[in-house]
């Protein structure tokens, strides 16, 4: 079944009407009023086993659809089943994996949501590129709550994958966008649920005999999501757990360019990467005011900072609003699927290594990494504690990385302590560093007088956590390897 190319362009403010009057597109081949309805069991069974299904209604026809996505999609060779239907009830028999696999009734589901749309469809050129261009404008219904949508999908339909981007971005010069992560069905779920303050990373679930390309697309396209889901949040939020989530995002994704460093080598992914910094530093010296705040519940000092991360939080959202933010997602996404780096002749050999030989190598080395930098954190200044703590982090974010490629019975169990242990350094650790990086913290938040009154590191609470952090560090490094045998 042939893999679709396509990008989910989600618009800005009043960018829908600039799009539309600016001549770009022309006139639409064809306009579409769609309803569609999702179906789920009262428990979410369909949901939490990596499935949807619809009721699309177009006209007089009506298609139901049924969706595999993350761990379900990759059990099966398709990830799409379609049929015509009559009626507003689904019709389940052995052709598709709920009934098959699931053991889902038509009786057990239930109408969870419904997308209504006006879809308007263009086809357009962009060099040798030939791309599908779908406007989806209306509204997403559950219950009584209602989110707007204004969706443009860009699907390739010949050609290369490059004039997508290059289409993209004469998009974005009239009507700026920013990337979609999330599907329909996932906003509808969204609606029936509680707001949460932010999100997580997900698992990423990698073959053991995908290349070694691929798992750094797969592992950098999960950042991505993750950052983006949490960009979202915090500007509808601006929670503090979001603005954390969002930088967490950012910090692996730029793991995840170290730990394939070799394979990356060409101008523009370092370019990226120094992007990335520059983003990632906007919203650090937030969260740096977020983390002295939980220190200081109430007083003079609380509001002062309150007023800091105030001012702190207006320069993250001027700045992912920004053309250059914009600008770098767009990028970002070009590079990862059509960059240089995927035709360099001097790294083929490594691109095509398999997932799980290479994980086997990167992991190696983090950990050597890791006990080279750490060997004696008394010994050394806060420079090379700061790059201890790096390491460490780049470590566990590698393990998270591969660990689906991991999944037998004692590999997990090894796993689980070994990610134990890893945590308790990254606590200790993370203490030391605030401790350490506090008065610079201060002052950069213009409180020069509270630095000026700190009267220095407590020395004694920093050789403690100097002490609990090497036996941290030193149990890590005892614990068995879940990648090794």
């Amino acid at each position: 079944m042939p893999t679709e190319t396509e990008l989910k362009l989600e618009l800005m403010a009043d960018a829908e009407e600039r799009l539309l009057a600016s001549g770009l597109l022309g006139e639409p081949t064809s306009r579409k009023e769609l309803r569609s309805i999702y179906f789920d069991t009262p428990d979410y069974r369909l949901r939490k086993a990596g499935f949807s299904l619809r009721i699309r209604t177009s006209g007089a026809s009506q298609m139901q659809t049924v969706k595999a996505s993350g761990a379900a999609s990759a059990l099966f060779a398709r990830d799409e089943w379609e049929m015509p239907i009559t009626g507003d009830r689904p019709v389940l028999d052995y052709t598709t994996p709920l009934k098959t696999d699931l053991d889902i009734t038509a009786e057990a589901l239930l109408a969870q949501f419904s997308v209504e749309v006006l879809r308007r469809t263009w086809n357009v050129e962009e060099g040798d590129t030939r791309i599908e261009v779908a406007l989806d404008d209306g509204q997403i219904i559950a219950g009584d709550r209602r989110l707007p949508l204004r969706e443009l999908e860009l699907e390739l339909k010949g050609g290369g994958a490059n004039g997508l981007f290059v289409f993209a971005r004469k998009i974005d010069e009239i009507a700026p966008f920013r990337f979609g992560v999330r599907s329909k069905a996932e906003r509808g779920y969204s609606l029936r649920e509680e707001l949460r303050p932010a999100i997580k990373s997900e698992p990423i679930l990698l073959d053991r005999h995908m290349t070694a390309a691929s798992s750094f697309q797969a592992m950098a396209e999960a950042c991505f999501r993750h950052f983006r889901l949490n960009e979202d949040l915090f500007l509808q939020n601006r929670d503090a757990s979001s603005l954390h989530q969002a930088r967490i995002a950012l910090r692996r994704l730029r793991s995840a360019f170290s730990i394939y460093k070799a394979m990356v080598p060409d101008a523009e992914s370092i370019r990226l990467k120094d992007e990335l910094k520059w983003l990632a530093n906007t919203l650090g010296k937030a969260r740096d005011i977020d983390v002295l705040m939980a220190k200081h519940g109430s007083g003079d000092l609380h509001e002062r900072l309150e007023t800091a991360r105030s001012e702190a939080y207006e320069r993250v959202i001027e700045e992912v609003h920004s053309s250059r933010a914009r600008a770098l997602a767009l990028d970002f996404n070009k590079w990862l699927r059509c960059g240089e780096y995927l035709e360099l002749p001097e790294t083929a050999e490594l691109r095509n290594t398999p997932a799980a030989e290479f994980a086997l190598q990167a992991l190696d080395r983090q950990r050597r990494k890791l006990k080279k930098t750490g060997r004696c954190l008394a010994a050394i200044g806060d420079e090379q504690r700061h790059e201890a703590r790096k390491a460490a982090k780049k470590l566990r974010y590698a393990c998270e990385f591969f660990t689906s490629l991991f999944s037998g019975a004692r590999a997990r169990k090894r796993y689980g302590k070994f990610i134990g242990r890893m945590e308790k350094l990254q606590d200790r650790l993370g203490l030391l560093n605030d401790l350490v990086m506090a008065p610079t913290v201060y002052e950069a938040a213009g409180l020069t007088d509270i630095a000026a009154t700190q009267n220095g590191i407590n020395e004694e609470a920093k050789e403690k956590l100097i002490t609990v952090s090497q036996r941290a560090l030193d149990k890590l490094i005892e614990a068995k390897r879940f990648w090794r045998e």
